[in-house]
C-alpha cells in the first residue's frame, strides 16, 4: 500500500471505525507494530496506543466522524493529508493536517497538526 490516496481513506476509515475489533484489524492491516501518532493534544505508542486514542478521540465527539478535505499527496515514503471533524452534512468545526511516514508500505509514524479547533473542543 503506497498510494496516499488509498492510505488516507484508508486511515479516516480507521478513525470513523466504531467497533473496537475491528479498529484493531484495521491497525494490524496499515500500522506498524512500533507506530507512533503525535498531535498537539495527544500522543500515542504502539498500535494499542493509538486504538486507545481513537476510542477516546469517539467517546468525547460521539456523533462526529472524520472526512478527507482536498486531495491526499505524497512523495517517496511520505504522505500528506488534511481531515474535518465534525457531524454528518455539516462543515466540520474541527480541521487538522496530518503527515505520515510509511515503512514497507505500513504507516510508521504520524504526526498531526490542528489546523482550526474551536474553543472548548
Amino acid at each position: 500500500m503506497t498510494d496516499p490516496v488509498t492510505i488516507a481513506h484508508r486511515y479516516i476509515e480507521l478513525w470513523n471505525e466504531r467497533t473496537a475489533g475491528r479498529r484493531r484489524e484495521l491497525l494490524s492491516e496499515d500500522w506498524t507494530t512500533d507506530a507512533r501518532y503525535v498531535d498537539p493534544l495527544m500522543k500515542g505508542d504502539g498500535r494499542d496506543g493509538i486504538e486507545a486514542l481513537i476510542a477516546g478521540v469517539q467517546q468525547r465527539f460521539p456523533d462526529f466522524r472524520f472526512k478527507l478535505i482536498g486531495e491526499p499527496d505524497g512523495y517517496g515514503d511520505h504522505i500528506r493529508f488534511s481531515w474535518g471533524l465534525g457531524p454528518d452534512g455539516a462543515d466540520s468545526p474541527i480541521k487538522g493536517t496530518d503527515f505520515a511516514v510509511l515503512k514497507d508500505g505500513r504507516i510508521r509514524s504520524v504526526t498531526g497538526f490542528l489546523d482550526q479547533v474551536p474553543a472548548g473542543a
